[in-house]
């Protein structure tokens, strides 16, 4: 029974910090990442679908995403979608593929970039803890039914304690590399 709670513990840290790295792989840092547009949603004849679905993405140039789409009459469409995106990007489109070039950051920006990382790894920290939070509670209801003994029960939690640290410990990394991304020239 505890060993259910711990590997769903387990489990349910590990996909907070799947969840963590791929929002900070959206986060812009200056260099061509075929990631900030791929899951761009696009209105393919009525459908919503994502760009990576739509084309073939590449980084030919560290500062420079090319879109190829399989079918060209949705490449106004997927310029739009970029346009919309927030991402501070504008796409060009030569007739055959959408290239686009990625600016280099403004120290303002890249201050913001670093406050939206801290942001969703604070998210990843509390998801972690939520986590802790309801492992703890299984363990105390499988105290309270009296069918394990306080030695036991302190160890679980020392053990689900210990899986938090570990995994706050990972997020904290992943933020201190991102950071060192954004600050990079």
């Amino acid at each position: 029974m505890i060993n259910d709670i711990h590997n769903d513990a387990k489990q349910r840290m590990d996909q907070a910090i799947e969840h963590t790295r791929m929002e900070l792989t959206k986060v812009r840092t200056g260099r061509a990442n075929p990631e900030l547009v791929e899951t761009l949603v696009i209105d393919y004849y009525g459908t919503k679908t994502p760009l990576n679905q739509l084309s073939n993405i590449n980084v030919p140039e560290p500062r420079l995403i090319t879109v190829q789409p399989f079918d060209k009459t949705v490449m106004a469409d997927i310029e739009r979608a970029i346009m919309k995106s927030n991402l501070g990007l504008t796409p060009n489109n030569n007739g055959e593929v959408i290239l686009i070039p990625i600016p280099p950051l403004s120290e303002e920006r890249r201050k913001d970039l670093a406050k939206v990382v801290h942001q969703l790894v604070e998210e990843g920290r509390v998801s972690v803890r939520n986590v802790r939070k309801d492992a703890n509670h299984h363990i105390k209801i499988v105290e309270d039914d009296g069918h394990i003994s306080e030695d036991e029960i302190k160890r679980a939690e020392q053990e689900i304690q210990d899986l938090t640290d570990k995994h706050i410990t990972r997020l904290n990394e992943m933020m201190d590399h991102k950071e060192k991304e954004l600050m990079e020239f």
